[in-house]
């Protein structure tokens, strides 16, 4: 199969290498020349034959909706366009909507497998017309990884980057419990191998994950973790599912939970750990550290 592929940064292009290994033809475009197969967006339509299918591979947001109304002037109908990036998936009806008015089709794709999708493949979710994904399904064969799990066709339109969304909520959940239990486990005096009290877990136990392969990765190589800041970023992701829990008054505890980790991760100073220490103070009397270099009055 014969495809155009915008946006080749570590997924895109590990994508492209993937498909190429399969056999299928990939025409790739991204801003950095050094990366790119053609010059522009026209020339990489112009290498296609229809019908065609492009996989866009960018930002969320501003940059995605840029390259969905350039290829709505450059595609013809009978044409498909595949979002593989992490658009909110409240996007996806509205571009759909726009191309279809041209004849094109659109098919949504949540994608999960990282820096390592190239050699494991990549988890496939999926949402648009029966008719659409068909038409996609030799690439998302060759993306997925071998066997019979790892590729859904989720719903209509928006299904898969929802299902990404819920994916990458359970995922904010789980890498917090796997933190909060490292952390108490380095609490303790009598603990006197937290790193191999994971690597153990790896084998026989509830709780053995690939998350918790990646942890044991990432302590046998700064065993204390004394090299990093406790700071964690979102993607946007863990918002948009307890928005969507909110929306749809699901309660997610724990996921939402995760999420306000990350934003307290961000605090050098917590405003809100100031005032649970003046209540402390105020009603029992429990000492309070002032901010070096300043002194209470």
């Amino acid at each position: 199969m014969r495809l155009g592929l915008i946006g080749l940064g570590k997924m895109g292009g590990n994508m492209r290498e993937r498909l190429r290994r399969a056999g299928h033809t990939v025409i790739g475009y991204d801003r950095d020349p050094e990366l790119s197969d053609v010059a522009g967006l026209g020339e990489l339509v112009g290498e296609l034959e229809g019908p065609r299918v492009v996989w866009v591979m960018v930002p969320a947001g501003g940059p995605t909706q840029a390259v969905i109304d350039e290829l709505a002037g450059l595609l013809s109908p009978g044409d498909i366009v595949v979002d593989g990036g992490n658009s909110r998936w409240t996007e996806d009806e509205k571009h759909a909507e726009q191309l279809a008015a041209r004849g094109i089709g659109f098919v949504d794709a949540g994608v999960s497998g990282g820096v390592w999708g190239l050699e494991n493949g990549y988890a496939l979710m999926v949402g648009g017309d029966a008719e659409h994904i068909a038409a996609v399904r030799p690439v998302f064969d060759a993306l997925k990884p071998e066997g019979e799990f790892g590729y859904v066709h989720a719903g209509k339109v928006g299904a898969g980057h929802f299902a990404k969304m819920v994916h990458n909520g359970i995922e904010y959940a789980m890498m917090q419990a796997y933190a909060e239990g490292w952390e108490l486990l380095e609490a303790v005096d009598s603990v006197e191998n937290v790193r191999e009290v994971f690597r153990s877990w790896r084998e026989g136990t509830v709780i053995r994950s690939w998350l918790l392969d990646l942890a044991v990765g990432a302590l046998d190589g700064d065993e204390h973790l004394e090299k990093l800041r406790g700071y964690a970023e979102d993607s946007g992701e863990g918002r948009w599912t307890v928005e969507a829990a909110i929306d749809k008054a699901v309660p997610l505890p724990a996921i939402t939970a995760s999420l306000f980790a990350r934003f307290a991760s961000r605090q050098d100073d917590s405003p809100q750990m100031k005032m649970i220490a003046a209540l402390r103070n105020q009603f029992g009397g429990h000492a309070v550290e002032a901010r070096e270099g300043l002194s209470g009055t």
